[in-house]
């Protein structure tokens, strides 16, 4: 394994209000982490849930490339609405979920209620062109198994470090156009991000004087951030 899954990212221009709706999603509280950027912890949890809320000054101009899939609590998105999410799609004939956006008009999913399944994220889900390749390389980088599910999307289970039940990589007609404004970051299982470089991973940033990390783009142009392990103090 070459690195594990960390966290989830969302670029804000309202970073406040974006972190506050989220945190009220997750049950989360929302920690200011300095330089205009906030974080999202899940207290309680065994695992790294979290959201890093980062801000900038452009605005979203195309539709989210990688989503989050939701399990509501109730039969309706009654809460998601009241707490700032605007309805893109109700359930129909092809579809039975919501189609939902956030305050920064990310888009998401919402699925009724079903029994044995705990309410909130359980989908990270990836448009890709190539949804079988992207999951196989992604498998390489973070472990787990690739599996196709009975709507024929292909999913990453069992990901080292990944939160949420599955990792979802669905066919798109469109390609990529502009940088991601969700991504995710993930830990390095060496000292730095050569093994990534080597698996086919396209390097767009080193560290320097500003950043500490290596910022890089999966085979299908998903930028990524990659953390070098922490030294003891």
């Amino acid at each position: 394994m070459i690195a594990r899954f960390k966290d989830l990212c969302m670029d804000a221009c309202d970073v406040p209000r974006l972190a506050g709706f989220w945190a009220g999603v997750l049950g989360g509280r929302v920690v200011d982490v300095g330089g205009g950027d906030a974080r999202v912890d899940v207290s309680g949890r065994a695992d790294a849930e979290s959201i890093w809320v980062n801000g900038v000054p452009e605005p979203r101009t195309a539709k989210t490339r990688v989503h989050l899939d939701l399990r509501l609590a109730e039969a309706e998105p009654t809460a998601l609405l009241a707490a700032g999410a605007r309805l893109i799609r109700e359930p129909d004939v092809e579809i039975d979920w919501w189609v939902l956006a956030d305050p920064e008009g990310n888009q998401f999913c919402a699925f009724p209620p079903r029994p044995g399944a705990a309410p909130g994220p359980f989908e990270l889900v990836v448009d890709s062109a190539d949804p079988a390749a992207q999951a196989t390389w992604w498998a390489g980088v973070v472990g787990g198994r690739v599996e196709t599910t009975e709507d024929g999307t292909t999913v990453l289970l069992g990901a080292g470090g990944f939160p949420w039940r599955r990792w979802g990589f669905e066919a798109v007609a469109e390609r990529k156009r502009v940088k991601n404004r969700v991504h995710w970051d993930v830990d390095l299982a060496g000292p730095d991000a050569t093994r990534l470089i080597v698996a086919g991973a396209a390097l767009l940033r080193e560290p320097d004087d500003d950043i500490s990390w290596w910022v890089l783009a999966d085979p299908e142009g998903n930028e990524f951030c990659a953390f070098a392990p922490r030294t003891a103090a």
